[in-house]
């Protein structure tokens, strides 16, 4: 996972894997101090305000600012989704990948995580593996459509739309 981060590749897993009995600030902090090059558990507090500054600044960047003191347990699915994110940007990723972002959401949760999505692709390479395909449309500029694993089709939203062969697996057009 380090070597990943180091370089420029960071994920974000299905399952949301965060650290439910701390603060959402601690678990981007964490993410932060393992990104420097001398990662030291034992780093007196005084030491910490840049990390400090670095987590708020990237909570600030996923729309969890107001809730940087809140226990990362007692957020919502969507907002720990967007904790999650979080961490994975703290290495200033070249390529972000993303497995399945809106799991689980609500509507209103899918709509702020892909506002945040959208964000980060201004400023990295975000490799979203999603089935939702009117999300997929809607927030991609280029899609891989894989069906079993198996490379189907490739092109710009356009294109994928007008690909019989997705129609067909995806849509379910043509079945008799």
């Amino acid at each position: 996972q380090h070597h990943f981060a180091r370089i420029g590749i960071s994920k974000s897993f299905q399952i949301t894997n965060i650290f439910p009995e701390l603060t959402a600030l601690e678990n981007v902090r964490i993410a932060v101090q393992a990104m420097t090059t001398r990662f030291d558990v034992w780093t007196p507090r005084s030491k910490l305000t840049g990390m400090q500054d670095r987590a708020a600044e990237l909570l600030r960047d996923v729309g969890l600012a107001d809730h940087a003191l809140r226990v990362a347990s007692e957020l919502a699915h969507g907002e720990q989704r967007a904790l999650e994110i979080a961490m994975a940007i703290a290495c200033d990723p070249k390529v972000l990948l993303l497995d399945e972002p809106t799991a689980g959401m609500s509507p209103e949760e899918t709509v702020e995580i892909m506002r945040v999505i959208l964000r980060l692709a201004e400023r990295c390479t975000v490799i979203l593996v999603e089935h939702k395909m009117k999300l997929v449309m809607d927030i991609s500029s280029h899609i891989l459509v894989l069906h079993h694993g198996e490379f189907l089709a490739e092109g710009t939203p356009d294109e994928i739309r007008a690909d019989g062969e997705v129609r067909r697996v995806y849509l379910g057009e043509g079945r008799g």
